[in-house]
């Protein structure tokens, strides 16, 4: 059997890789139009930072080891051009001499990726300072001229992964760092109140936001960018400009071959990745996948699942079957000090996709406060009610948020519950978490919220209370509430609820939290327990509110509802 794979790095490397694990005598040539065929391209930000010291570093398998270790022959700078599917071979273009010729196959892997979008409507996109980041040819060129002389201001266009990790490695590297970011967030995969811990870490270090703004023209002679928002037109310093608004499949191949495109514009590929010609196979970032949570297709840009894509169309090609679960959208990123991890749906997505839902919004301390380096989690799990299956959860701390997440995104795959998240079983040192780790405390929350034990509301919904005239009960100790607290709260610490008893309304809500919603949680039962039944719990607490206010009141200016932000 001749394989011929189209593209390199995560998908297509994997599918050679596997193929020649299980036939030795396979003929592979793999065929990528860049220079380097197989390299770390989520580490691609880190050089720009100095993280990884050398662009070397950024490579994984050079041609050279390829044919060494597999048998794989390679040809870098070689485009494939067209697909020719009677005669089931391909046209290559050598990029080096031009010189074109036509390879045979008996299966052929198409694995593309996407390109960075580049909107032809933002006048001087095409300027010398403009750069986007694909690859280490990208990088090197994008470092390079950023270590320029007079290259002190930089503009990164668009807010997700890339966008973000530019943002952080070049203001490392000691740029004044801009990000213009089109909707009122960065990072979709979080929530709007979870992802006010990330804006605040980004302003903490000095990057510029600006959000729900939009790039319109690169001022190259100027050293400028100009964008709007609500209408108001505005310039930013930018002697450097990153465009990473996102990615489009690479399709052009696939199309002029007659393959079907799916709805989303990837590439449509069937339970084994087979496209509309069986003996056509597609993974990774041109493709089409199924959505486990939201059982619509959609396209997912992480290497995990194209490793994962690229073993099951090897294993196809040879018979061996494959179960084809879906993606759930498991990812991770660092920001400064913060590690952010999310998987499944988010509130806003599970919405979308018109679930019945709700979720808890937790701090708990990731170790022990024994511990020198205990620091606070956010954690938000989403559930549907009334089954209490998990749908998704975030977490953004100092600490192991990807290992809490990581085990959300076990329960989701399992179709576990907030029972079987209750009840599950984990490692406990106090260097490494607590006793009853964050994500067994968020099932426990949930639970008795699904089973009405008592109610919430969330941190967006606090600002209103307060600017109502809302009864709020701050349950912290005296000096806590001295260093800051909800404007109007009446603070009676949870060791003197008993002796405050009288002092509580029974006729009108009432609104418990503390610094977590720990200790409110403690006098939410103690008062329930004593008849009354109008307590409300804050989720998040005075914590979760600090972080949800600071960021927003900063930005707009508008009046703070609470004395003073307290983020310890």
């Amino acid at each position: 059997m001749k394989l011929v794979v189209v593209g390199g790095v995560t998908g297509g490397a994997s599918t050679a890789a596997r193929v020649r694990r299980l036939d030795a005598k396979a003929e592979i040539v793999m065929f990528e139009r860049g220079e380097h065929v197989s390299f770390s391209n989520c580490a691609l930000p880190y050089y720009l930072g100095g993280v990884v010291e050398s662009s070397d570093h950024l490579l994984v398998v050079t041609p050279e080891d390829f044919k060494r270790r597999h048998d794989i022959e390679v040809r870098t700078r070689c485009e494939v051009i067209a697909i020719n599917r009677k005669s089931k071979t391909v046209t290559v273009k050598d990029l080096t001499d031009g010189r074109k010729y036509e390879e045979p196959y008996d299966k052929l892997m198409l694995a593309p990726g996407a390109s960075p979008i580049l909107p032809k409507t933002i006048a001087g996109i095409e300027s010398k300072n403009v750069f986007t980041v694909r690859n280490v040819t990208d990088i090197i060129a994008l470092k390079n001229y950023a270590e320029k002389s007079g290259v002190e201001n930089v503009v990164v266009v668009g807010g997700g992964f890339i966008g973000v990790e530019v943002a952080e490695n070049l203001c490392k590297a000691g740029k004044n760092v801009s990000l213009i970011e089109g909707t009122e967030q960065i990072m979709t995969p979080f929530d709007y109140d979870m992802v006010q811990i990330l804006h605040k870490e980004m302003d903490d270090h000095g990057v510029k936001l600006y959000l729900s703004s939009t790039v319109t023209a690169v001022n190259a002679e100027s050293g400028s960018v100009t964008a709007v928002k609500e209408g108001q037109i505005f310039k930013v310093p930018a002697d450097l400009v990153v465009m990473a608004i996102g990615v489009m499949p690479e399709t052009k191949l696939a199309e002029e071959a007659g393959l079907e495109i799916g709805e989303t514009h990837g590439i449509k590929v069937n339970h084994n990745y087979q496209t509309s010609d069986p003996d056509i196979y597609a993974v990774g970032d041109a493709v089409e996948i199924f959505n486990k949570m939201l059982h619509t297709y959609g396209r997912l840009a992480l290497a995990g699942p194209a490793q994962r894509q690229a073993r099951a169309a090897a294993d196809h090609m040879y018979g061996i079957p494959h179960n084809n679960t879906g993606y759930i959208g498991s990812s991770c990123v660092r920001v400064f000090h913060q590690n952010a991890a999310a998987t499944g749906l988010s509130e806003k997505a599970a919405a979308k996709a018109g679930y019945h839902f709700d979720s808890v919004l937790l701090f708990p301390s990731d170790k022990p406060g024994s511990m020198p380096d205990s620091h606070y989690m956010g954690f938000k799990l989403v559930f549907e009610v009334p089954t209490g299956r998990i749908l998704g959860a975030q977490a953004i701390g100092v600490g192991a948020a990807d290992k809490r997440i990581d085990v959300i995104a076990a329960m989701i795959t399992m179709n576990g519950t907030l029972e079987d998240l209750k009840e599950l079983e984990l490692c406990y040192s106090p260097v490494f978490g607590t006793a009853k780790d964050i994500v067994n405390m968020a099932a426990l929350v949930a639970l008795n919220i699904l089973y009405g034990r008592f109610t919430q509301v969330h941190v967006n919904q606090v600002r209103p209370l307060v600017e109502s005239g809302a009864y709020i009960i701050d349950v912290r100790e005296a000096d806590e509430y001295n260093k800051g607290h909800i404007k109007g709260a009446h603070n009676i610490p949870l060791s003197e609820l008993r002796e405050h008893l009288d002092e509580i309304p029974q006729d009108i809500p009432v609104y418990l939290h503390c610094r977590s919603s720990q200790r409110s949680y403690y006098a939410l039962s103690a008062l329930a327990g004593r008849g009354f039944h109008n307590i409300v719990n804050i989720s998040g607490s005075f914590l979760g509110l600090s972080l949800y206010e600071y960021f927003n009141d900063k930005m707009t200016g508008r009046e703070p509802i609470v004395t003073a932000y307290n983020f310890d």
